[in-house]
């Protein structure tokens, strides 16, 4: 089942394992080795979760990289789908003429 407005997994980070272990940014972004605007972007949302942040962020705190993974592609998939009515893209329909589609896209008769 899909989530229709998961958080941020940065925001799930902060709250989940940064503030209870009494960290600040700088203190957090020392311990995974990463600058502290990096850490910040993070943390407010206005940078994705990449795979080798989530695992900087299981070997420091434990937190499974596929979770944090998981989360961002939540994440994600909820923020494509709000804006599915910008895409405009019609369903492929086969015509049964496979050699003219074969022709078309370059490919041998």
């Amino acid at each position: 089942m899909r989530m229709l407005n998961p958080p941020h997994p940065g925001a799930f980070v902060k709250t989940e394992v940064i503030e209870p272990h009494g960290l600040t940014v700088a203190a957090a972004a020392k311990v995974l080795g990463v600058s502290r605007p990096a850490l910040s972007m993070l943390l407010n949302g206005r940078s994705d979760l990449s795979g080798t942040m989530a695992l900087r962020i299981e070997k420091a705190f434990g937190v499974r990289m596929e979770t944090l993974m998981r989360m961002q592609s939540s994440y994600d998939i909820a923020r494509t789908r709000r804006r599915e009515g910008e895409v405009n893209v019609e369903r492929y329909r086969p015509t049964g003429d496979v050699g003219a589609s074969r022709s078309e896209a370059g490919g041998k008769d």
